[in-house]
Formats: C-alpha cells, structure tokens, sequence
C-alpha cells in the first residue's frame, strides 16, 4: 500500500525550530496538481534554491530529507517543471515509491493549510502556532488542528464471491473498488460498515472483522478495510445515483488495480489469493 515505504520512514513530527535551507524539497500545489518533473521514471521536485525566496513551511521528514510547503503564489516554475494532475503522476509509475507518499501526504497539509486561514468560530485570520502544528486563532483562542476524515472500505463475502463496484461520479476510472463510505458522528466503524453497505448495495452483513488501516492524504482520509459476510437475501439492489456497477465475482473474476498503493486493492488481492 501507499504508506509502506520500507526502509524508508516518513518522520512526521512537526518541527518549529526548522527553517528551509537552500537543498530542501518542496512541494508546490494549486488545486489537485503539484510542481514536479519526471525524469528517467522519477518523481523530481523543485528546490528551495530553485523557486527562490518565499514563505517556506515545515511539512515532514523522510529519512534524512526535508520537506516543506511554499505558500502561494510561486511566480515562477523552474524550467522543466509543470503542474502535474496528482492522479497523472499516480498514473505514470514515476517513483520511487515513497515519493507517491510523501505526495499524498503533502497535498493533504497543504490544503488544511489552505482551509484554515480564517477562523471558522469568528473569522479572524489565523496565525501559526508555535508549538505544534495548529492554526490558532489571535482573536478568540481558537485552535484548528489538520482534519482526518475515518472512513470504511468493506470486503462483503458470499461463500466463494465478493462484491465489487465502480462509482457513478468516477467515469474514467476503468478497475473496480469495494463499498465505502465515511464514518457520521457517533458511530463506530463497524456500525459504518452496515450503514454503508445497507444503503449503496441493500444488504444485510455479518460478522464485521478488521483487516488493516490506511492513511489516503488526497482525501485526508484514515481508511479502515473490513471484511463481513452477507446476512440472508444476497439480492443487491444498488443505489444508481452512488454506484454504476454493483455485482458479486469469484475470486478468480477479480480484476485488480494497476498499481499496490490503495487499501481496497490490497483487499481484493487477499480475497483473490484466498487468504480472506
């Protein structure tokens, strides 16, 4: 998945006493695109030295590399640089791996950045706290601190089969997914899990068990995959306005994604091999 980048290690403590020196990285992102290069299969990133002065903000580690954010604007990109589509960079393999990582990861500071300039109590604009990283509010106290979305993606099993979908809202996306959906106050995950399911598929589940968990930065989102048996009547009635496809496949019907970075690919690959 996106987040196993051993032995690489994202470091991601907040660092107040950091400042940008002239060989750090940064990332660079107007609206889902970001400032990149690549070159002989890698993801290159423009550097401090590159883009010139600006306002440079912390964002993490990996391993002994710095990272960090330049506010807007950037007058002007360095040469051979453009402002990729995340999902084109995804998609055209560049790597190394960990990269794709610290991508996602970037994109979703920066935009909770972009989000909290203002206080949403009493509209003051915000300040950097100095202690950890939070935007405070010089007004009224307010502290906002970077928003995680829990979330469920759900295996559902019916003897040797699984269900699979393809969202309605994601026409060009050709490989299937698993029923998901956000957690609402006052759930638990596992009540999640049957909400989402009863009302995209109209079935009852099962049985709900754990599988493992996944930070997603371009929806700042923490995923967590289940897996759940069909309870009685495995009739699926879809909701079209959600979903376009809704079906049950053996494992063997499974058509995986392209790449390992998403939790419901995992999962699809370990129903696939029979080891859920």
């Amino acid at each position: 998945m996106i987040h196993e980048i051993a032995p690489h290690r994202l470091i991601n403590g907040f660092r107040t006493d950091r400042k940008a020196k002239q060989g750090d990285k940064v990332f660079v992102f107007a609206g889902m695109t970001c400032l990149v290069k690549i070159e002989d299969g890698n993801i290159i990133l423009p550097t401090v030295s590159m883009l010139g002065a600006g306002e440079y903000i912390y964002l993490f580690a990996v391993d002994d590399t710095c990272y960090y954010r330049a506010a807007p604007p950037v007058v002007k990109a360095p040469e051979g640089f453009e402002f990729m589509k995340i999902q084109d960079v995804r998609k055209s393999g560049a790597g190394p791996s960990y990269m794709m990582f610290a991508l996602y990861t970037a994109y979703h500071i920066d935009k909770w950045y972009k989000d909290s300039v203002y206080c949403g109590r009493c509209g003051s604009q915000t300040v950097h706290s100095e202690k950890e990283r939070a935007m405070v509010c010089p007004v009224c106290g307010n502290t906002i601190y970077p928003r995680i979305n829990p979330a469920v993606i759900v295996g559902i099993r019916n003897g040797d089969k699984i269900l699979v979908t393809k969202y309605a809202n994601r026409p060009n996306v050709p490989y299937y997914a698993l029923v998901a959906g956000f957690a609402e106050i006052g759930e638990t995950l596992e009540e999640t899990v049957a909400r989402e399911v009863g009302e995209e598929v109209g079935l009852k589940v099962k049985n709900i068990t754990y599988y493992k968990s996944q930070p997603w930065g371009t929806a700042a989102d923490m995923l967590a995959g289940f897996f759940c048996e069909v309870d009685g009547d495995d009739t699926i009635r879809m909701d079209d306005g959600e979903l376009k496809i809704a079906k049950w496949v053996t494992a063997d019907e499974i058509e995986l994604q392209p790449d390992d970075f998403s939790l419901t690919n995992e999962m699809m690959k370990a129903f696939k091999s029979r080891q859920q």
